[in-house]
């Protein structure tokens, strides 16, 4: 899970920024260069596999929303977070649903989170071959399930994602 956090510029326009979703991958590669230079500050956290199993996705999310804005150099008089307001954060804080496609500057940290998690992906596909990591993303595609099923988890596969579970209970047997 990758969370970024980014401070623009007053009045700063960047064409071509939305939500990072709509964004082709090479697109949202050559924004976030873009971006890092001419925000006046950005930062990224991450949740592991192992603190989303412990703590759960939400829960976790959070977390590393935290540690981006804790690793800003510059810090915030408000943050305008996607979705919900972050809790047991020692800033003010609003949440706006649906953030990246209502924020210029969520729209730019979503696409650094992008672009960051897609890279650790990359590097993952290569630590552990077969499992479509550059692929898919972490997300549960029918390719993803399969190599789950035919593989096994990987180390770094969440252990409470239904699919993973349901692949080490059939491995106890």
């Amino acid at each position: 899970m990758v969370a970024a956090a980014v401070i623009m510029p007053p009045r700063c326009k960047i064409p071509g920024v939305d939500d990072s979703k709509k964004l082709s991958p090479a697109r949202r590669e050559k924004l976030n260069r873009t971006i890092r230079k001419r925000a006046l500050s950005w930062a990224t956290g991450t949740a592991s596999p192992c603190a989303i199993d412990r703590h759960n996705i939400l829960q976790a999310t959070y977390r590393a929303m935290r540690q981006a804005i804790g690793k800003l150099a510059v810090r915030p008089g408000l943050v305008l977070a996607d979705g919900w307001q972050i809790p047991d954060l020692d800033l003010p804080c609003t949440g706006i649903p649906g953030g990246d496609q209502r924020s210029f500057s969520i729209a730019c940290a979503s696409i650094l989170a992008k672009v960051h998690r897609d890279r650790l992906m990359r590097r993952l596909d290569t630590r552990y071959p077969g499992y479509g990591f550059a692929g898919h993303k972490g997300y549960p595609t029918k390719k993803h399930i399969k190599a789950l099923e035919e593989m096994g988890a990987s180390p770094v596969h969440r252990r409470t994602f239904a699919p993973v579970r349901r692949c080490l209970a059939g491995a106890n047997r």
